[in-house]
């Protein structure tokens, strides 16, 4: 029987909440986040390579690269001395582009003191080794708790304050179990709450990393289905069965399918399957408008983590022999040079399969994909 420290009925519990608190990252949602800490009383310290940035964050507490007419906290305050940011931190959320996650956890070891915990508020899966964001940023950072924050997020709505919410997500070691109140996931969601940033806890890092990353391989291939003409039919389809693939691949690696239904999973999908806010929504909208790929977002450099990580999903997926049709879709359009129209029509006429697992049927699918039937269904 596990042993924990759960409240009786109408009593209180409490939770230690980390009082300084460092943010490695001063993009759109790395200063969402330090917004967040900040209003909930954190000393926080925001780090930002680019001085200007800094600079604005500091005297005129906003962040116009990234968050445009968004005022900031005054107690917000930022440096480009990540020594400055992480030294004396009691916690440290990471938020760096996917592909940065290695390199700023090496550099962070340095300074960060021993035990402190790090959420890695990064969503994607590392190519080549198959590594979730946090095992990427474990690798490096050694003998240290490394958890996420992940949830339907966008940064500008949390910044101004709309009420959002998010799970904070942590292994639990043999002592959490025991004080489960006192774990790292428990005191991170203690010292981000605020009026508008509800928080939830998990214990399951690798369901809600897995929700986090798929959902942007989903949400561009929402976008292409808009932008080629089809409507919300479609766009339901991709993210229930999407939701599907998610579930899949997280019990694979060891994640629970239920995580999958909550704030990480189905909150996130639903969220950027939704909106052009998300980029990867906009760039599936624009891929299936007929937009080529390098004048996308008027031929600015954005970047676009679904665009990286359906290939590393994908190339995950097949290690461990799960099948994922709409990512690997996505994927043969992004990175095979496959038709967006065709591809989607042989989609469509998958073989017919049960919903629910438990019911082992696959029969052959009668209809045939024709791509100009289905363009002509679009327009």
């Amino acid at each position: 029987m596990m042993v924990s420290d759960s409240p009786a009925p109408g009593s209180e519990v409490h939770s230690k909440p980390y009082d300084r608190v460092a943010v490695v990252g001063a993009g759109a949602w790395g200063t969402a986040l330090a917004t967040v800490a900040a209003a909930a009383g954190r000393q926080v310290r925001l780090f930002g390579r680019d001085p200007k940035t800094v600079e604005n964050i500091n005297t005129r507490h906003e962040n116009p690269a990234y968050l445009p007419d968004v005022p900031l906290p005054d107690t917000l305050a930022a440096t480009h001395q990540l020594s400055e940011a992480v030294t004396g931190a009691d916690a440290v959320l990471m938020v760096v582009p996917s592909g940065a996650v290695r390199t700023m956890a090496a550099d962070l070891k340095v300074f960060l003191p021993p035990g402190t915990p790090v959420a890695v508020c990064t969503k994607g899966i590392e190519p080549k080794t198959g590594l979730l964001m946090s095992q990427v940023a474990a690798e490096e950072l050694g003998d240290v708790p490394v958890g996420t924050i992940s949830g339907p997020t966008f940064a500008r709505e949390t910044a101004l304050g709309h009420p959002t919410a998010a799970t904070v997500a942590f292994e639990f070691t043999h002592t959490d179990r025991l004080a489960p109140t006192q774990s790292p996931a428990a005191r991170l969601a203690v010292s981000m709450s605020t009026p508008f940033f509800k928080t939830y806890i998990s214990d399951d890092l690798v369901g809600v990393e897995i929700g986090g990353a798929i959902k942007n391989v989903i949400a561009i291939g929402c976008g292409m289905m808009t932008g080629a003409g089809f409507a919300e039919n479609t766009r339901a389809a991709l993210i229930t069965r999407g939701m599907d693939e998610m579930k899949a691949l997280a019990e694979a690696l060891g994640g629970r399918r239920e995580t999958v239904t909550g704030l990480a999973g189905a909150g996130d999908l639903t969220l950027t399957c939704s909106s052009q806010t998300s980029r990867n929504m906009s760039l599936g909208v624009q891929l299936g408008q007929g937009t080529p790929r390098a004048a996308c977002f008027d031929g600015r450099a954005v970047v676009v983590e679904g665009e990286a990580n359906a290939a590393s999903i994908v190339d995950l997926a097949r290690r461990v022999g799960i099948s994922m049709p709409i990512c690997e879709t996505v994927h043969a359009i992004l990175h095979g040079g496959a038709d967006l129209h065709q591809a989607f029509a042989d989609l469509w006429t998958r073989p017919i399969e049960a919903e629910p697992r438990a019911l082992d049927i696959s029969l052959s699918n009668p209809a045939q994909p024709r791509v100009s039937q289905v363009q002509g269904r679009a327009s």
